[in-house]
């Protein structure tokens, strides 16, 4: 099947969150992003934790919480930082991802709105559709997303691709037809052209 759309990941994807506190916390990362569970000895209810990007209080509470248990100095502080564009950089290849010809939106399971950092690098205008899940009321690797993507880019599931970092929840993809593709979230320097070498497979 021909690919007609692309839908693209977020965080670990198309940007990925890099400030000075993760660099001297590596814990503090791995805890932000445990797709499921998370560290025992953070006492946190990973029902809870897996619901916390469909509303931004929770989202805000439970980081708050993980952040104060995983060692921040500063848990609210940081917090305003995750959700502040300045400290979200694009991958070296993301406009040049951005910029097919192709329909193309972003899912992404996240509780603010992230059209702030698209537009801080001049890229906003690349993407077709925000599918995220705070405003959809699902999360991935929940197949609504996915088709609440494909309908609102006017094409079948079967002629899209979805990139994303994570084979749990961007995987999710795969149940509705999507051709899936999962890239590292490596640090933005460490991966150069991993977007661009997945859409020349298959564009």
């Amino acid at each position: 099947m021909t690919i007609r759309a692309v839908l693209f990941d977020f965080s670990g994807t198309l940007f990925r969150l890099e400030h000075d506190t993760l660099a001297a916390h590596a814990g503090l990362m791995r805890a932000l992003t445990a797709p499921v569970g998370l560290d025992p000895e953070l006492d946190i209810d990973p029902e809870q934790w897996e619901r916390r990007d469909l509303d931004p209080d929770a989202h805000r509470e439970m980081h708050l919480a993980v952040l104060a248990k995983a060692g921040a100095k500063d848990p609210a502080r940081f917090y305003a930082d995750l959700c502040s564009p300045p400290f979200w950089q694009p991958y070296q290849d993301t406009a040049q991802a951005l910029g097919t010809e192709l329909p193309t939106a972003v899912v992404s399971n996240i509780a603010w709105d992230i059209r702030a950092v698209f537009a801080r690098h001049g890229v906003d205008n690349r993407v077709d559709e925000y599918v995220l899940s705070y405003q959809e009321g699902f999360v991935k690797p929940d197949p609504k997303l996915f088709r609440i993507a494909c309908d609102r880019l006017g094409v079948h599931p079967t002629e899209a691709l979805m990139i994303g970092d994570s084979p749990e929840a961007d995987g999710g993809a795969a149940a509705v037809g999507c051709a899936v593709e999962i890239v590292e979230p490596l640090p933005t320097g460490s991966r150069p052209e991993a977007l661009l070498q997945v859409l020349r497979k298959h564009i």
